[in-house]
């Protein structure tokens, strides 16, 4: 699919600062923020900015490729939209543009358990092709039916988050009462006027919801309530047995996100999972933990031959994704951007903002004259 190029949102900070003015501070606050001090939100993208590419200017080359072979389908190019939670929130109906174009340009879109669009919808839009990643529930008749109805939606990549034990802590949500429905502050409420925009979309779209936990939530739960209910049924914390279950009942491709260390990378392996990302939840869980690219470059040579190695967390760009492949994953994913560039241009924000990704990284391996996305670490200087 081409690109229509605007030349008023060349970068991603364009698109951020777009966002920022069109998006009520407490929801651009939920997107834009890290945990404790944001110490590992910087330090993310920072340490995947400190590798450096080397060009190769005097060889033969013909021309660069993006096409990428994972799970037995080849997309379009090395990225996909990660899953972020409550995106109605942050822009009216931001799950479905983005998986909309998701599809049209051949990248995979995961949507979260917490998202605003249902397992069914998506997969509708994206005619089976989009992935899901699962919260484990503490019940497990929850987990079993959800992932039945992943299934029977056509899903066939699940994503199992095992770095959620506990919610991070977050001050400005606190200090913003963030929930859904978002808690209707004199503040809150201040911010929804100065968004028009944003207001109206979402009273035409209705109010947001968790739509995929909807079945099992009773009805008429107010704020308090209903963060007790997330709390409560999202306070499973994954284990072996839990992970073997699903890997029993799951026949599609199996993957674990927020691997961190060798060990769980290794406990992967020995499950029988299909791939791993090496993420640290866009530095919102642990604030004193590492970067994601330097897990990465440790676990990628020990593994990629035994399962594929993905990563998110910190990826902002085009650049960023040409770096993060060579020090060693297969494949990439980003979140914030993808939000940024909805928040900025609505409903062309995801056709846009993939476009840009696209341009972006191709220039660079043109530039160092890499035709082929696997290469790209013979770059890594």
């Amino acid at each position: 699919m081409s690109w229509k190029y605007n030349a008023d949102y060349p970068s991603i900070d364009d698109l951020r600062n777009k966002a920022k003015s069109k998006i009520p501070g407490f929801a651009f606050e939920y997107l834009d923020g890290g945990c404790n001090e944001d110490v590992n939100l910087f330090r993310n993208t920072d340490d995947i900015r400190a590798l450096e590419l080397l060009p190769f200017y005097i060889r033969d080359f013909k021309e660069t490729s993006l096409k990428t072979n994972l799970f037995g389908h080849t997309y379009d190019a090395p990225f996909g939209i990660a899953p972020v939670g409550l995106q109605g929130l942050i822009w009216p109906n931001a799950p479905e543009i983005l998986a909309k174009a998701a599809f049209e340009h051949n990248v995979p879109f995961v949507l979260s358990t917490v998202s605003t669009s249902s397992i069914e919808r998506i997969m509708e839009i994206t005619q089976g092709n989009a992935w899901y990643q699962l919260y484990h529930p503490a019940e497990s008749v929850i987990k079993d039916d959800i992932i039945n109805r992943a299934e029977a939606a056509g899903c066939k990549v699940l994503v199992i988050l095992c770095d959620v034990p506990s919610f991070g802590f977050r001050p400005r949500d606190i200090r913003n009462g963030l929930a859904m429905p978002p808690k209707m502050s004199l503040k809150n409420m201040l911010q929804i006027c100065g968004r028009p925009e944003w207001a109206l979309r979402t009273l035409f779209h209705g109010q947001p919801a968790f739509e995929t936990m909807k079945p099992y939530m009773p009805k008429g739960l107010n704020m308090k309530q209903l963060g007790l209910y997330m709390n409560k049924t999202f306070s499973g914390r994954l284990n072996t047995e839990r992970i073997s279950a699903i890997r029993d009942k799951w026949k599609g491709k199996l993957v674990l996100k927020g691997v961190a260390t060798e060990e769980d990378a290794q406990m992967a392996v020995q499950l029988g999972l299909d791939g791993i990302i090496v993420s640290n939840h866009g530095g919102r869980q642990l604030d004193a933990g590492q970067s994601s690219i330097k897990p990465l470059i440790q676990i990628a040579p020990k593994f990629k031959d035994k399962l594929t190695v993905m990563m998110d967390s910190g990826v902002r760009s085009g650049p960023d994704v040409a770096r993060s492949i060579a020090a060693g994953a297969d494949f990439t994913f980003l979140g914030r951007t993808f939000m940024y560039g909805v928040g900025a241009l609505g409903n062309d924000g995801g056709n846009h903002t993939i476009g840009m990704l696209k341009t972006q990284l191709k220039q660079v391996m043109d530039q160092v004259g890499c035709e082929r996305v696997e290469d790209l670490h013979k770059h890594l200087s």
